[in-house]
């Protein structure tokens, strides 16, 4: 029996949307948990101390960004080809066993290959994006991805912490956890969400040639818009991973900040970063219209690293954060307008080809700016500004600018996506988060320290 669609189930529509945010949630919570946790029994499991592990670690990484980097885009051609709802209860069933064999994962091998696999059904958030387009008109989708960025953050702050406070009970807790919100997941979405794709809108046949990385760039380039708002996109992911590479010796080189003072300046992060996507970019979208909401959110990050990168002082560097979280207003829009100039049909593979991006990113991103900071420290460098890799992320974000004001200035498709948004699927998505508001806490993998 064929599964309805959402345009049949008004009824469940709420539900819906409501499931594509706790989908989110969970599976950001997932990851978060097991981050305190997964270096520490990669040493165990590896043996000869921090110095192999931190080997061991890097290549993890690296390895499940390159796997996120091919697959992101399989995953789109597949919800686009067989519609959203089935790709992604497969993609949370997978999570949920991979989590589980990570639990359990007795050599460093087995550990490997349960990552390497993790990397592939972890493409859930491609899918779930490809849903949202499908259900949002195009004036309220940057509202849309903006509630669903809170749904990134939620879930990742309140990881790490949980996952600290599991691990410290046995190191291998958090994984069985992250393997039950899974299964959770999977099971909620089973009986909760419908298709939002309806078959006379599924392509006719899955293409491999589109699929994989470089056939979904093809998609990007047959829209010059969409082309050059990626290019935007990936210098927004690669500026972040100055966050998530230096934040932690940065802050205890320059400030003395131990864990505890780093702990509490996530949770300021995330807390702003939430109010931010949650409430704000709902409410100036139709205000400002994207275009000047993604410029502006553009250039409140360059501010961000530029104070972040030259601050003396731990207080000065705390003023960035508002900044750093007003940054969160460029993404919402420029995903959004995106997704106005792409068919229907081909919603899927565009967000599996935003999702290579940022796993593209994530490939060499750590090791520049790992490498820009340890030049800018080094007693035998010649220039001394322990903020350099900072200030080079703000270059990154000037450049994206830049771009973002050319591409965008003649777009045709500008004064709908300018268009007034009214309450409608904002709404439903702002009373999600009412509904998930007892959970206060803060932000991001993908977007943070």
């Amino acid at each position: 029996m064929d599964q309805p669609t959402i345009n049949e189930l008004h009824p469940r529509r709420r539900a819906a949307i409501a499931f594509i945010f706790v989908t989110v949630v969970l599976d950001m919570l997932a990851f978060g948990i097991v981050i305190p946790v997964l270096p520490h029994l990669i040493e165990q499991l590896a043996g000869g101390g921090i110095a192999k592990a931190a080997w061991w670690v890097g290549v993890f990484s690296t390895v499940f960004a390159l796997v996120q980097f091919a697959f992101s885009p399989v995953q789109g051609a597949l919800s686009d080809r067989f519609g959203r709802r089935p790709v992604i209860l497969i993609s949370n069933a997978g999570l949920a066993i991979d989590f589980f064999v990570l639990a359990m994962a007795p050599t460093l091998w087995l550990l490997f290959v349960a990552r390497v696999v993790l990397g592939m059904t972890a493409a859930s958030f491609t899918t779930a994006n490809a849903y949202i387009a499908d259900i949002t008109p195009k004036e309220k989708r940057a509202a849309a991805y903006g509630i669903l960025g809170s749904a990134f953050g939620l879930g990742f702050i309140i990881g790490p912490g949980l996952g600290g406070f599991l691990g410290d009970i046995h190191l291998r807790l958090p994984f069985w956890v992250a393997g039950g919100l899974a299964a959770c997941n999977f099971l909620y979405g089973l009986f909760v969400l419908p298709e939002s794709l309806p078959r006379e809108k599924r392509t006719p046949r899955f293409e491999m040639h589109s699929a994989h990385p470089l056939g979904s760039l093809k998609l990007l380039r047959r829209y010059p818009l969409v082309m050059g708002l990626a290019v935007v996109m990936f210098l927004v992911y690669l500026a972040h991973y100055v966050l998530q590479t230096t934040f932690v010796l940065y802050a205890d080189y320059r400030y003395s900040w131990g864990p505890q003072a780093v702990g509490y300046v996530l949770m300021l992060v995330g807390a702003c970063d939430g109010f931010v996507q949650a409430v704000l970019t709902r409410k100036l979208a139709p205000k400002f219209g994207e275009r000047r909401l993604m410029l502006g959110g553009m250039l409140c990050g360059i501010g961000s690293f530029l104070v972040m990168g030259m601050a003396h002082t731990g207080t000065v560097f705390l003023l960035g954060i508002p900044l750093m979280a007003l940054w969160g207003l460029s993404q919402p829009p420029i995903q959004s307008l995106m997704t106005h100039q792409v068919d229907p049909t081909e919603q899927g593979r565009l967000q599996g080809a935003i999702s290579s991006l940022a796993s593209f990113a994530g490939i060499f991103g750590p090791f520049l700016f790992a490498q820009v900071f340890s030049f800018s420290i080094s007693p035998a460098s010649r220039i001394h500004v322990p903020g350099l890799a900072f200030l080079l992320s703000a270059v990154l974000l000037a450049v994206g600018t830049v771009i973002a004001l050319r591409v965008t200035r003649h777009a045709g498709d500008l004064a709908k996506a300018d268009a007034p948004a009214d309450a409608g699927v904002a709404g439903e998505l702002s009373s999600v988060v009412t509904l998930q508001g007892t959970v206060t806490t803060p932000e991001p993998p993908e977007h943070s320290p």
